[in-house]
């Protein structure tokens, strides 16, 4: 008998909403203060530098002001847990743009500023129910925001790695969010319930294929925080890295899911 289909799990658009420009305030109060010298440091991200980091984070934003712009697709056919996989077609064109929009926004603060009002503009003059056409499909606004609240919180993350001392703080809905549906989409990738992934105070799911577990103490259990969930979803951490940094606990024969991850680059 083939497993229950999972429930998609709902988020409110309220607080999404919230979430998102509260996390974007973050970043551009922080970005406003970063001097010459950091915005010429590297980053984790290949050959990106911060000022190219922060001009990419201006683009979180600046996608729904762009999508809105194009005609609204006829019916939705793709799914939030969709978004994860298919960004990654979209690496090369990212990189690209992040350089131009560094050239030609030397004031990353207004430039920040300026995506930011374009952005709650587009926000008043749309609902949550507007289709918009993204890499992962047709999606409505409202779930779109949630692919938000991971770009915010991964790249608030790269910045943080790279300027020492940074420390832009994590907005509680916007981490929740972003760990949820990195949460699911692993599930959904690996599904099944032979294994528990706990990711405290936001995410548990059941996923991977074999016995499945129904009561007591899960036989297989992966428990993690949500930083360093994000970063082994997106591939910032490798798996063996952060089991061997006691980032990760596995237990469990099942519980090595080195083959499913990352879920995103």
């Amino acid at each position: 008998m083939p497993p229950a289909r999972k429930r998609t799990r709902s988020y409110d658009p309220a607080k999404i909403r919230s979430a998102v420009l509260a996390q974007f305030g973050n970043v551009r109060a922080a970005a406003a203060g970063l001097s010459p010298e950091q915005l010429a440091l590297p980053t984790r991200l290949g050959d990106w530098t911060v000022r190219e980091l922060v001009a990419h984070i201006g683009t979180s934003l600046g996608a729904v002001s762009r999508l809105t712009g194009l005609p609204e697709p006829a019916k939705q056919d793709g799914t939030l847990l969709d978004w994860p996989s298919a960004i990654a077609t979209d690496a090369p064109d990212i990189a690209a743009h992040a350089r131009e929009l560094a050239g030609s926004n030397p004031d990353p603060a207004a430039y920040l500023a300026a995506t930011e009002e374009r952005f709650t503009a587009d926000l008043a003059a749309h609902p949550g129910t507007r289709l918009l056409a993204t890499s992962a499909g047709a999606l409505p606004l409202a779930d779109y925001l949630v692919t938000r609240t991971v770009e915010l919180v991964v790249h608030t993350d790269d910045l943080n790695a790279a300027v020492p001392g940074l420390d832009i703080p994590y907005d509680r809905q916007a981490l929740a969010a972003c760990t949820r549906l990195l949460a699911d989409a692993l599930a959904a990738k690996a599904p099944g319930g032979s294994t528990e992934v706990r990711v405290p105070p936001y995410a548990v799911v059941q996923c991977v294929e074999g016995p499945r577990h129904t009561r007591g103490i899960p036989p297989n259990v992966v428990e993690t925080d949500p930083l360093t969930w994000i970063r082994l979803a997106t591939g910032r951490v490798g798996w063996a890295q952060a089991v061997q940094e006691a980032k990760v606990s596995a237990s469990g024969e099942r519980a090595d899911l080195s083959a499913h991850l990352p879920l995103m680059k």
